[in-house]
């Protein structure tokens, strides 16, 4: 069984105000910062024997602050980048309220299309298959995995048998660690959206 730690990269200016998606050079700020030192601290306690993370900035700066104090190196991977938002990626979502096709895909996961994008079940299958690929290079190991909070939404309603469609009931903040235990024939959910309150 290989011990997944999900992450979702900590704070950036652009939560909550406009969607990031696969924007390049979005860095963590000060609160981001205090939420990676927190995940550093928390995961170095644990054997772990190796940290992925999407290619983005955010996501990139998160893992490098836990692979310092685990003693890994960071393998960047494209299974774990963002949803492709197409032409919704950098506008503001006050903008994207407006938008009849977001508040559908905000509805209707399942099936609603993303202008120029990839659509979440696209989405799901990707970070599925990439956690897969992991486990299968770790037996019996504790991995971190940083990505973002969509794909480890969808990862974790894969797993539990949760519609996409519902899949928004489940909280993944920024700076939080979700855990899944995942064998050939074997899964386990273990927790959720762990995070310092203090921060």
């Amino acid at each position: 069984m290989t011990r997944l730690l999900l992450v979702r990269h900590a704070s950036t200016d652009a939560n909550g105000v406009r969607l990031a998606g696969r924007t390049a050079g979005i860095a963590l700020n000060e609160e981001g910062r205090a939420q990676a030192r927190w995940l550093a601290a928390r995961l170095a306690r644990l054997p772990v024997a190796a940290v992925y993370s999407s290619p983005l900035q955010r996501a990139m700066e998160t893992a490098r602050s836990i692979a310092t104090l685990v003693g890994c190196d960071v393998e960047p991977r494209e299974e774990f980048l963002e949803i492709e938002f197409g032409r919704w990626t950098g506008l503001d979502f006050a903008e994207l309220s407006r938008d009849v096709r977001f508040d559908r895909f905000n509805r209707f996961r399942s099936c609603a299309d993303v202008p120029g994008g990839e659509n979440m079940l696209q989405a799901q299958a990707r970070m599925v298959a990439g956690l897969s690929r992991v486990r299968d290079g770790h037996p019996h190991e504790c991995v971190v995995v940083v990505s973002h909070g969509d794909l480890i939404r969808a990862a974790i309603a894969y797993y539990a048998g949760i519609a996409l469609d519902m899949f928004q009931r489940i909280e993944i903040a920024t700076g939080s660690v979700s855990e899944i235990e995942l064998g050939d024939d074997h899964v386990r959910i273990v927790r959720i959206n762990e995070t310092d309150a203090r921060v």
